[in-house]
């Protein structure tokens, strides 16, 4: 299993680091794009051909999914390199609603997806066969329908587990038990210090999930630009022992 870092930054895009985007690979199969938020499609191009990928979405606030309706327009109209067949779409259950609402020519209208992606609505802890990998999802707490996913490579047994967005919650333990490697949103910053109920969580928060869960290592993703990057590092180091990295776009790992 090969992850990919398309973009990390928290809520927006920042400067040379597009919004939500994690690519997962394992050679001889489509690879499966974790969250699309803006910028990520650019991002994607300069590692693969955009249409060889399935996408798992999150949840749908717009900095994990805002640049799913131009890689419809790229799968469907690319000139000489369209997607030669369909491929998988995972997320919540409005997902087809929301997402065609994005692409659609009618201001009332909804694009329908099902000519190039075959969508299925999360069911938390239902597993997910996607080529080489199983993708469970685990329902979280954030003000819209939310989910954690861990994936697990067939043959390899790697394993990686995303937090997607959401509040402190034991869901996201049972996600990343025994992971490889843990990527996990803190929004927040280092500190939880006047942290609104039910929405992100902090370095400190990451710290303490990463330790409980058991994981392998830990990469701190979803910072946004306002946020200490080293202060939420070093909060997270307070209670988790293991290795940690800042998630940084580009970044490339053989789990």
């Amino acid at each position: 299993m090969r992850l990919t870092i398309l973009g990390s930054s928290g809520s927006v895009p920042a400067p040379g680091n597009p919004a939500s985007g994690y690519l997962v690979s394992s050679p001889g199969a489509p690879s499966l794009l974790m969250d699309m938020g803006p910028g990520v499609l650019a991002a994607l191009q300069k590692i693969q051909d955009p249409t060889d990928t399935h996408v798992a979405f999150s949840h749908l606030h717009t900095d994990h999914c805002a640049d799913f309706a131009s890689l419809l327009v790229w799968r469907r109209f690319h000139p000489y390199a369209p997607a030669p067949g369909r491929n998988l779409c995972f997320g919540p259950t409005d997902t087809p609603n929301r997402l065609g609402r994005l692409s659609s020519d009618d201001p009332e209208g909804i694009d329908d997806m099902a000519d190039t992606f075959a969508f299925s609505p999360w069911v938390s802890g239902q597993p997910e066969l996607v080529d080489k990998f199983t993708v469970t999802p685990f329902r979280v707490v954030h003000p819209i329908q939310a989910y954690a996913m861990r994936v697990e490579e067939h043959g390899t047994g790697a394993t990686l587990a995303y937090s997607g967005d959401s509040a402190y919650t034991e869901a996201l333990i049972d996600a990343a038990r025994d992971v490889d490697v843990f990527l996990c949103e803190t929004t927040w910053g280092p500190s939880c210090e006047g942290k609104i109920p039910g929405m992100h969580i902090c370095g400190q928060d990451a710290g303490q999930i990463a330790a409980a869960a058991g994981v392998k290592k830990l990469i701190v993703t979803h910072v946004p630009p306002w946020a200490d990057k080293e202060a939420t590092l070093a909060a997270a180091a307070q209670y988790y022992d293991g290795p940690i990295e800042l998630g940084v776009p580009g970044m490339e790992m053989t789990i």
